[in-house]
This record gives structure tokens, C-alpha cells and sequence, in this order.
């Protein structure tokens, strides 16, 4: 009688404990059975998580025909995954009859980390990105077309997740990037920023021709043009600077040029020296020769007084030219 009415308490307890659960369960078709409720605690799954995500899964249409059982639900508790989350994204999808989401791809974005209800609402509503984001170092893209004006640009990038893709699939930050160098490299083809300001949608068009979104977790929908302003004229900066570097150099060379000028004159004035300092060591010995030749008998009295007269006279000729040449004409 003692041990029928102790196991007769412990039956009504764990009855009472997971009756609630069970009545729930059977009232709405999900199909949890009592052991089933006593088996999730041993292997220490929540019950109310499994059997309300199994009953939002039936109440929605999603049986076990979709794969959504008991078993499979506590197999994705136990390795982590997001149960609710997983259910409220099938319901999503399966509400929006144009997505395809099997519940093993929404376990798998689950446990990949990936917010799946979140994508799939982008796929049923489409999510803009900002071009280049907020926050960024720079507020606008800028690019130079090929007349050298630059050209301030701000884009937006309306995206739909491809839900196929999202395992293994570029995120957001590709696409950004993706789409700045697209913007750019449009621009900078451009023969003058005129025409990308008269036609800012062939930006658009020239960047969603390069098929961007390949290899990505998003399906680009459509790339606009928030905002574009004209810069500086970056290719006049550029000749101008390329005109100083050019003048620099010529006056790097020129400089070098007189430098060797003058490098050549001194060596000429230091050659003149050394002539005049060899001429007057050379008519330093003039007087030692006529000395020796008086001594000698080689040269008279007479002969030097000849001599003196063509030499005065020789300087009074310079001192009539050089008075002659200095009156003014």
C-alpha cells in the first residue's frame, strides 16, 4: 500500500507537471505524447519550447511531412539552434507562398548564425543598404572621370536575400564594396562628368550588368543614385603639379648647368694667373740677362739707351690709344 500510494504521487506529480503541455498537445494536434514530455527533461530539453514551436509548426499548415517532428525539433535544441526562431521563419516563408525554405536549409542558416526569420523577411521585403554605409571614414564615393572632374556619389542598394546562398554566401559589407568599385570604375570610363550628370542611371545600369551579387548571400534588386555633386578639378591639379615637378627638374638642370659655368671660368681664371705669374717670373730674369751681357761685352751703353727709347716709346703709343678710346664718340 506504501509503495502504490508513493508511486501513485510521483505518477500525479509528474501528471500534474506536464499536463498542462500534454492537454495542449493533444487539443492542437502536435502530436508530443506524455513520455515524450518526460523523456525531453532527461535529456535536458525545455518542453514548453519544443511543444509550443511543434503547435505554432501545426497551427500554421507545417506538418510532419515538412520534416517538422518532435525528434528533429529537440535535435536542433540540443545542438544550439534557435527552435522558435527556426518555426517563426518556416511560417514566414510558407505565408509568403513565393519563398522556398525547407525546415533542414532553416536549421542550417540557425546554426550557421545567421538570423533566418530576418532573412526571410528580406526576401519578402526587399532592404536597403546605403552606399558607402553611415559611419564610414568618407561620406561619399569619389571618382574622377576622364576629363578630371571629380565626382561626389552617394547610392543605395536595394537587396533581397537569396536564401540558398546564405550558407557560405558574401554579406553585406561584399556587396558594398562590390558596388563602390562598380560606381567608380563607371564613372572613371565616362568621357566627361557631364554626361554622368545629364544620365545618372547609366551608372546603375553599367554597375547591375556586372552581375555584383554573384557568389553572395543577396540578389541585388535595383542600385540608385541618392546623390551625386561635382568636386575639384583633379586633372588640372594633377598638370599643374606634373608642371612644377617639370619646372623643378629645369631648374635642377639649369642650375647644374651654370654651376659647371662657373666651375669652367674659374678654372680659366686660375689658368690666366699661372700665365701672369709666368710672366713675371719671366721678366724678373730680364735684368739678370742684360747684367750678364754688359758683363760680357755682349751689349753697349748705347745699345741699352736704343733699347730704353723703343721701350718709351712703345708705352707712350699704348697711352695715345687708350686715352683715344676712352673719349666718348
Amino acid at each position: 500500500m506504501l509503495v502504490a500510494a508513493v508511486i501513485g504521487l510521483i505518477f500525479f506529480g509528474i501528471l500534474a507537471f506536464y499536463f498542462r503541455l500534454w492537454i495542449q498537445s493533444i487539443w492542437t494536434g502536435a502530436g508530443v505524447g506524455l513520455m515524450d514530455l518526460i523523456g525531453m527533461s532527461f535529456r535536458k530539453v525545455n518542453p514548453k519550447t519544443i511543444v509550443r514551436s511543434k503547435i505554432m509548426a501545426v497551427q500554421a499548415g507545417l506538418g510532419e511531412n515538412t520534416g517538422i517532428t518532435s525528434k528533429s525539433l529537440e535535435a536542433h535544441y540540443l545542438a544550439g539552434g534557435n527552435v522558435p526562431l527556426v518555426i517563426r521563419a518556416l511560417i514566414a516563408a510558407n505565408k509568403a507562398k513565393t519563398i522556398q525554405l525547407t525546415f533542414r536549409e532553416a536549421t542550417a542558416i540557425d546554426l550557421a548564425g545567421r538570423d533566418v526569420l530576418e532573412a526571410v523577411q528580406t526576401s519578402v521585403y526587399p532592404k536597403v543598404i546605403d552606399c558607402p554605409p553611415r559611419g564610414a571614414a568618407r561620406p561619399s564615393l569619389d571618382a574622377v572621370a576622364k576629363d578630371g572632374i571629380q565626382l561626389k556619389v552617394k547610392a543605395r542598394v536595394t537587396v533581397r536575400a537569396n536564401l540558398q546562398k546564405l550558407i557560405g554566401g558574401a554579406t553585406e559589407e561584399t556587396i558594398i564594396g562590390r558596388v563602390g568599385e562598380g560606381i567608380v570604375s563607371a564613372i572613371g570610363s565616362a568621357e566627361t562628368h557631364s554626361i554622368v550628370l545629364e544620365n545618372p542611371d547609366m551608372i546603375s545600369k553599367t554597375v547591375l550588368a556586372r552581375r555584383l551579387d554573384h557568389n553572395t548571400a543577396f540578389e541585388i534588386v535595383s542600385i540608385d543614385i541618392a546623390d551625386i555633386d561635382v568636386g575639384e578639378n583633379i586633372g588640372a591639379r594633377l598638370s599643374a603639379d606634373q608642371a612644377e615637378a617639370d619646372t623643378r627638374v629645369a631648374r635642377a638642370r639649369a642650375e647644374g648647368k651654370r654651376a659647371m659655368a662657373v666651375a669652367a671660368e674659374r678654372e680659366n681664371m686660375a689658368e690666366i694667373e699661372n700665365a701672369k705669374a709666368a710672366l713675371v717670373e719671366a721678366e724678373a730674369e730680364v735684368p739678370l740677362a742684360m747684367a750678364e751681357a754688359f758683363q760680357s761685352g755682349r751689349l753697349g751703353i748705347m745699345d741699352y739707351y736704343s733699347l730704353r727709347n723703343v721701350q718709351a716709346d712703345t708705352d707712350m703709343r699704348k697711352s695715345i690709344a687708350l686715352s683715344g678710346s676712352n673719349q666718348p664718340k
